[in-house]
């Protein structure tokens, strides 16, 4: 259930005018005195609120970047994904919170966000940390009903809606390092880590979590673990100005529950293939995709419909390369 500060803030944000104290009072169901203690707490947390006698209140602002449940819920402009919301200012992994969420029956499109993770999971084991104020955090928990051997293709439709948030938002131009870093300017700013858990008779899926991290408000190169440093940035950095997380949140969500219609409809990439194709670095390239039967070098030719990447190896075999299996990389660098 929201806040009453939620409320009160997702109505000035949707009013873009004046809203009288008596209507905040009638619409919600409070008194004068808390909806004047909520304009407080609002004003506090950095949000402009002017206040007009005989007219009431009314948002003429707010800070650069905030990240709170009142924050994010207020800027949602999706159907069903991040309605049921959990905010933590600190959590050690939000993947964890919402599988533990999603084994208590929390429904689908339920979303975990927190502003510090100390101890956050990507692929392969390794490990990942945030500071406060600068990451975006979260994990989404769906309940997809499809057969298990189609969930790995989430992992690049997730992929897709954070690129093309990040250029919604920032105007950046948003890369993916198949299958699922996003880059920008040969740097990455994002990783993402799906997870499937099934039933006990492994025929059918419970549900998908699928955590990402972004990059967003560092500004300092500092921020980033030393041996990532030449190969890590931020839209931050990027850009030369802070970003909104909740805003760049929202986008996410929304172009997820665009792209995930797009996936139902035939279970596969083909509704998707030339929009991912289009961000995919490297496409014509050299690469050498580190199997663990054997690292081999080849060229890069884009994805097919169940988003395996194809390379043709130096001995001319085509090849599928499946994203469960290996790591793909530049020839000459990370991407």
């Amino acid at each position: 259930m929201k806040t009453d500060k939620t409320d009160i803030l997702t109505l000035l944000r949707n009013s873009g005018d004046y809203v009288s104290g008596q209507q905040l009072c009638d619409r919600f169901g409070v008194t004068r005195t808390a909806v004047w203690k909520v304009i407080n707490q609002l004003k506090e947390e950095g949000y402009l609120i002017e206040s007009v006698p005989h007219k009431g209140y009314r948002l003429a602002g707010g800070p650069g970047d905030i990240l709170s449940e009142s924050e994010i819920a207020s800027r949602l402009t999706t159907k069903w994904a991040g309605r049921t919301l959990y905010y933590y200012e600190e959590t050690g992994s939000t993947n964890t919170d919402a599988k533990r969420l999603a084994e208590a029956g929390a429904p689908h499109g339920t979303l975990v966000a927190a502003d510090v993770q100390t101890a956050g999971k990507g692929r392969r084991g390794r490990s990942w940390q945030t500071l406060a104020g600068t990451a975006l955090s979260f994990t989404l928990m769906i309940r997809p009903d499809f057969a298990p051997d189609k969930a790995s293709m989430l992992t690049l439709v997730i992929a897709l809606s954070v690129a093309e948030a990040v250029e919604e938002t920032t105007g950046l131009r948003a890369k993916i390092k198949w299958p699922n870093d996003i880059v920008v300017n040969g740097k990455k700013i994002c990783g993402i880590l799906t997870e499937m858990t099934m039933t006990p008779e492994m025929n059918e899926i419970q549900y998908v979590v699928m955590g990402v991290g972004i990059n967003v408000n560092n500004a300092d190169p500092q921020d980033f673990l030393e041996e990532m440093r030449d190969r890590t940035t931020s839209l931050s950095i990027e850009s030369g100005r802070r970003i909104g997380r909740a805003l760049l949140l929202d986008s996410v969500l929304a172009r997820f529950e665009e792209n995930y219609e797009t996936f139902l409809a035939t279970l596969d990439l083909s509704g998707l293939r030339e929009n991912y194709q289009s961000r995919l670095q490297g496409v014509g390239g050299e690469v050498r995709v580190l199997d663990p039967a054997g690292e081999y070098t080849g060229i890069s030719q884009g994805i097919n419909e169940r988003g395996e990447l194809l390379v043709v190896r130096e001995n001319g075999e085509k090849v599928q390369v499946y994203a469960g299996e290996v790591s793909v990389r530049g020839l000459y660098g990370y991407v």
